[in-house]
């Protein structure tokens, strides 16, 4: 009933994302306050009248607040004024609000409780396969690249970093346990994909070979789907050769310097729409050929695209030169069914499971000495699984936590110095509050901010 109420009165508040915002962030799907049509506009006007000059300067740095301007251009134009004083960026207890640490490599568990800017060129740049929802909310809400360095995250890099290069540890000191395969999960907007998300931006700027996977959904929806006589699977071709070109997006360079280690032929399928080749069964490749040669293989011709996405995957496995890790987003969708079905009867068709396609087939498995990690989504509405999960480790899955109390602090102060909380009626009680209303839920946290404070 609360967030019914709460909900009705959110309606005054202004849109989410200024038009400034918008322009540098075009093209990466930010949503913008349409820009008010000039009868809106005039309306306004005859309302209100002309402006006085006092009524034209803002309570807050001296910022002319024109006319046609929205609730959020103007807070956007406050936010510039404030990057000017940097005796705002405070959070609680006076430290620091914002890390100086000037890479995800360079973090310690001293700047967990403190916020780590981005440039939308770099996030666009390093994970151009796309961007969280929640991460994307959290720009658009906050209108900065800004992101809470919390020590579940340090915790998973950390985790990953030892098994790439193990540490020295003393007789003394009793060393962590590493797990190469490791499934997050934990409740609704508790922050496992921004998780996974910044892991894939470390691991690549570390130089990693990284297949990102940021909605595992989409392999099991969508496009065509035949079955292979061959393989007794399903073939997902349009899926395969998306895949293909996700992973070709970031690592080109690197796949161009890796050599096929497999030289056996590819099998063909079934094209997208075009049925078989006559007479052709597999695709051979050249001696020499490259990872890059072998995923162009699988772009270009559609029938050989869920054998080389198979084939890569068995690729992977045997790259030495340089780390490999498997991140794989909603990936509690390959454990239902898909949205595909079978014909049986003229009038009843049977489910095909997620498990039967032949790119899930291939890259679900766990029980293997690869690293891989995948993030349950509870937003898919896949429904609850069993905790143990098929050809997965049994010690695999890590729950990660709702904000902690002090994590929901800086929270507050960071909204606080980002104008969704203002500044008069803010006190400890009231940030309190809202964590203990939301759960330290932080998706709840943040459209609760602006209505209770």
């Amino acid at each position: 009933m609360l967030r019914c109420v709460l909900k009705a009165s959110s309606t005054t508040i202004g849109g989410r994302c200024s038009e400034t915002l918008a322009a540098c962030w075009h093209g990466r799907g930010f949503s913008a306050k349409p820009t008010p049509t000039k009868s809106s506009v005039a309306k306004s006007k005859k309302k209100m009248g002309a402006p006085s000059e006092d009524s034209a300067m803002s309570g807050s740095g001296g910022v002319v607040e024109h006319p046609d301007l929205d609730d959020n251009q103007i807070r956007l134009r406050r936010l510039q004024e404030d990057d000017k004083d940097k005796s705002l960026d405070v959070g609680p207890n006076g430290r620091p609000l914002f890390t100086s640490a000037p890479s995800l490599s360079h973090l310690t568990h001293k700047d967990s409780c403190s916020y780590f800017g981005f440039t939308i060129e770099d996030l666009n740049a390093t994970l151009p396969e796309g961007l969280p929802d929640g991460m994307l909310k959290e720009f658009d809400d906050s209108l900065r690249t800004a992101l809470l360095v919390r020590k579940s995250f340090l915790d998973l890099r950390d985790n990953f970093s030892r098994i790439v290069d193990p540490p020295t540890w003393s007789l003394n000191t009793k060393a962590p346990k590493v797990r190469k395969q490791i499934v997050l999960d934990g409740p609704l907007s508790c922050g496992k994909s921004i998780a996974l998300a910044l892991l894939v931006h470390w691991a690549r700027n570390e130089g990693w070979l990284v297949l990102y996977v940021p909605k595992g959904r989409s392999w099991t929806h969508g496009g065509y789907f035949y079955g292979n006589p061959q393989t007794g699977l399903w073939d997902t071709p349009v899926q395969a050769e998306n895949i293909l070109k996700d992973f070709l997006k970031f690592n080109e360079n690197l796949l161009q310097q890796l050599p096929c280690q497999i030289n056996d032929p590819i099998p063909l399928g079934e094209g997208a729409g075009v049925g078989w080749l006559k007479g052709v069964d597999s695709m051979p490749m050249p001696e020499g050929s490259t990872l890059y040669d072998l995923v162009v293989a699988g772009m270009t011709r559609t029938h050989a695209a869920v054998g080389v996405v198979v084939r890569l995957r068995k690729e992977l496995s045997i790259v030495k030169d340089i780390p490999v890790l498997l991140a794989v987003d909603q990936f509690n969708s390959w454990f239902t069914f898909s949205e595909y079905q079978e014909p049986v009867t003229v009038r009843s068709c049977r489910p095909i499971h997620s498990r039967e396609l032949a790119t899930v087939n291939a890259f679900r498995p766990m029980m293997h000495n690869d690293m891989m990690i995948g993030a349950f989504s509870h937003s898919t509405a896949v429904g609850k699984l069993r905790k143990e999960l098929p050809d997965v480790p049994l010690d695999a899955r890590v729950d990660l936590p709702r904000y902690s109390l002090d994590e929901a602090s800086a929270v507050a102060y960071y909204y606080l110095r980002q104008r969704l909380i203002r500044r008069e009626v803010f006190s400890e009680e009231k940030w309190r509050k809202i964590y203990y209303l939301s759960n330290g839920n932080g998706a709840e946290m943040r459209w609760l901010a602006p209505l209770i404070l």
